[in-house]
């Protein structure tokens, strides 16, 4: 089971970082239309197998830069890493920021599934704001990053119904029992389960990468050779 235990000096910049996405996932609802489309947890069933190949190829990036073969990446390995994807757009004390954030059981070194995250976090923060310059956030990291976490952000859109950037209880479990394809609802407790899975603090709201935590797993990350298995 994941664990979010931070120290207290940890605890502002952290609730900082998770301000600044908060913003980015209202400002993303103008970027990224596709969230439209979908209409119920089937629609986002159907992403699973896509996701699925390129999470096993960004898997393959994970190992080529575990030098050390522990199943982690530390912040070195991670520097490279993100250079190679061109991803290195953000300071190194934003990047050491959010690698903190995302080393959720406090191991000192990224695994599979928090690696997944962090690319994902570094990845959306680092996209240009303004419209003006949407031709370079086209042009940012390989297209093995941004044809899965584009997929994945126009998922948080979809539940996202009132737009503010957190997902609530309440529309998350609306949006999957939508009443407009009733082959296609979701189970009451199916879709309250899956919000528990993602409210980690049991506040009714959640954060974009709570819901990522998430999310891998129902997309069946934590099928991935034990990755999940901290």
């Amino acid at each position: 089971m994941l664990c979010c235990c931070v120290n207290s000096g940890s605890n502002k910049k952290y609730a900082e970082l998770d301000a600044k996405l908060e913003r980015k996932m209202v400002e993303s609802r103008r970027y990224y239309p596709g969230h439209r489309s979908l209409k119920s947890m089937d629609s986002i069933i159907m992403m699973f197998p896509k996701l699925r190949e390129g999470l096993r190829n960004i898997r393959n990036v994970f190992e080529s830069y575990d030098q050390d073969g522990n199943g982690t990446i530390d912040m070195e390995e991670l520097k490279k890493c993100l250079e190679e994807l061109k991803l290195m757009s953000l300071s190194e004390e934003e990047v050491k920021g959010l690698y903190g954030w995302c080393d959720v059981d406090g191991s000192k070194g990224i695994q599979f599934n928090e690696f997944i995250v962090l690319l994902c976090l570094i990845y959306l923060l680092a996209k240009p704001s303004s419209e003006s310059r949407e031709e370079e956030s086209r042009e940012m990291g390989p297209k093995l990053v941004e044809s899965i976490f584009d997929l994945i952000v126009e998922v948080f859109l979809f539940l996202d119904k009132d737009g503010k950037g957190k997902l609530n209880k309440a529309d998350v479990i609306k949006t999957l029992n939508n009443e407009d394809y009733p082959l296609e609802r979701s189970p009451k407790h199916v879709t309250n389960m899956r919000f528990e899975e993602m409210d980690w603090g049991r506040k009714g709201k959640v954060g974009f990468r709570e819901f990522l935590f998430a999310f891998m797993s129902w997309v069946g990350l934590d099928d991935a050779d034990g990755y999940m298995s901290s």
